[in-house]
């Protein structure tokens, strides 16, 4: 296996900006925000090789100017949405092979938050890039995809290997798992995970990136087929029929009204 890493690179109020790295090069994924990006790469002593983005939103894209006029390199990016910095396009199910650093990518359509929102897979390394469609104890919102598009992109995701690691692009986490409690106070995988990201949290510590596993076990996106979900969206009257879509997106609904207390 090549010696890579990811350097975690906080930006605004609660995005992650990533950086995959070997010990001269890296590829930036996602960087909403130049400067954090220019002063990790100076700390480090690093070169920007690449750039690849999910979607077109301004806190995954809006660096990416400036970071091409330090550096000239390809821009990998959804072919299906309307990215102008974008000088690769790519599409569902294509391999992205870099060279410097050494890493491939599986491109994974994943619409749901926006419609042609991509995922990015290393199968070598088990990390998942996965932009702001899985998110730790949740899942984007549906600025743009129905439902069922996303429910089928969360499926694609949890489908992949448990020890996957998940590297999602917001520091939701704790009030994510607030709402999950709310859905399904019986899982006690859950309060103890409410307990662990909370001791990172009062230690200044991120969240992310979670696991393939742990998600499965505790995020109520990836289990809307819970008996005792189905019962409390019943109970909060959001639900009138079981069929799994309605229940999914019932539960995205609630999580949009949700204030935690």
């Amino acid at each position: 296996m090549s010696d890579l890493h990811v350097l975690t690179v906080p930006a605004f109020h609660d995005n992650y900006l990533w950086l995959v790295h070997d010990t001269r090069h890296a590829v930036a994924i996602d960087p909403g925000d130049a400067a954090p990006i220019l002063a990790a790469l100076h700390q480090h002593g690093l070169s920007l090789t690449a750039i690849v983005l999910t979607h077109h939103h301004a806190d995954h894209v809006g660096g990416v100017p400036k970071l091409l006029q330090h550096f000239n390199v390809p821009v990998y990016g959804p072919r299906h949405e309307h990215i102008d910095c974008i000088s690769d396009p790519l599409d569902d199910d294509a391999v992205l092979t870099l060279s410097e650093p050494p890493l491939s990518l599986q491109v994974i359509a994943t619409p749901g938050h926006t419609l042609g929102h991509l995922s990015y897979y290393a199968a070598e390394q088990a990390w998942l890039f996965c932009g702001d469609t899985l998110f730790a104890g949740g899942c984007g919102r549906l600025f743009e995809g129905t439902p069922q598009q996303m429910a089928a992109s969360l499926a694609k995701l949890a489908a992949l290997p448990d020890d996957t690691l998940v590297y999602c692009a917001h520091e939701y986490t704790l009030a994510n798992l607030q709402f999950a409690q709310e859905v399904e106070p019986g899982n006690p995988a859950l309060l103890t995970r409410i307990n662990v990201e909370q001791h990172k949290r009062d230690q200044g510590l991120p969240t992310v990136p979670s696991s393939i596993g742990l998600e499965k076990a505790t995020n109520p996106f990836l289990r809307y087929r819970v008996a005792e979900i189905i019962h409390h969206l019943h109970a909060a009257g959001r639900l009138q029929e079981g069929e799994p879509t309605k229940a999914f997106a019932a539960l995205r609904t609630w999580k949009n009204d949700y204030r935690p207390s």
